[in-house]
């Protein structure tokens, strides 16, 4: 998949680029990073948890904003949950000048407890801009919850996959109830949506965005996998690209596989087996906030 081509655009150069320092929470430094492009020589500052960007003089920057991720649903019995969905994904340029700015980055939501839904994940800022925080994943009958990506629906009633934030994210697959084949469906991606639940396999994740904005190649915001059910030995749902989680499968894990720290993906959904008591999902991944300019 080629790079997100809003953070590839050119850029008319100047004289007066900014200059910041960020620090964390405790107001330790945070290193920036230097780098060089096609597009000319940037510094990137990477914020994996809460902090400050402070500029001494101001100019044009570029930032990505990722909340944290949907946790996924956990299920009992002869059930498959639905993944969480991606944290909201937001990019673009800003105009800022000397002053300190607020960035926050969000937690990721929690895996679903045996037959619970998992829970949302936590807004994401900076530049009074928000991106939401990834919805749940929906245990036994339960929908996927709304959020910068839905949230996938758990079995067997074919539960509804969460909406969504436009501009952020897009929907969580349903999941399916076609008898004892029973599937959650997968969270939803800032790429894509989240999968359907079928009869052979828990629903996909929904594929996040890849960007370079840091100085390296990687993708964020990936929706979780929905779990499995093992009447048919059915096949867990994978997580998309950008940290999303797999769903649990009876074969091999039955709890759903926690999101990647610092993408923003969703949980994975927990495996229903018949002969066990059911199983928890995976936590959402932690958001990311990452600015540049040029120098």
């Amino acid at each position: 998949m080629p790079m997100d081509p809003r953070l590839l655009r050119p850029r008319a150069s100047g004289s007066a680029f900014p200059a910041a320092t960020a620090t964390d929470s405790g107001g330790n430094p945070i290193a920036a990073v230097d780098y060089t492009d096609a597009e000319g020589n940037w510094r990137a500052h990477t914020f994996t948890g809460s902090g400050t960007l402070t500029f001494s003089r101001g100019g044009e920057v570029e930032y990505l904003i990722v909340a944290g991720g949907g946790g996924g649903g956990g299920t009992n019995l002869s059930n498959g949950a639905g993944g969480g969905g991606a944290g909201g994904l937001l990019t673009g340029t800003a105009q800022v000048t000397p002053q300190g700015y607020a960035v926050v980055v969000g937690g990721g939501g929690t895996g679903g407890a045996v037959g619970a839904n998992g829970s949302s994940g936590s807004n994401s800022s900076a530049f009074g801009l928000t991106s939401i925080g990834g919805g749940l994943g929906g245990a036994v009958f339960n929908a996927g919850g709304v959020g910068g990506s839905g949230g996938g629906g758990a079995s067997p009633s074919q539960s509804a996959g969460g909406a969504g934030t436009s501009g952020q994210g897009n929907a969580g697959g349903a999941g399916t109830g076609a008898g004892a084949r029973r599937s959650g469906g997968g969270g939803g991606g800032a790429d894509a949506s989240g999968n359907t639940g079928t009869v052979s396999s828990g629903g996909d994740g929904g594929d996040g965005l890849e960007s370079g904005i840091s100085g390296t190649l990687a993708y964020y915001a990936g929706g979780g996998g929905g779990g499995e059910v093992n009447t048919f030995d059915l096949a867990a749902g994978e997580g998309g690209f950008g940290g999303g989680g797999d769903g649990g499968s009876v074969a091999t894990q039955q709890t759903g596989f926690a999101a990647t720290a610092n993408t923003g993906g969703g949980g994975g959904g927990g495996a229903g087996d018949a002969s066990s008591t059911g199983a928890t999902g995976g936590n959402g991944g932690s958001g990311v906030v990452i600015v540049r300019y040029r120098r």
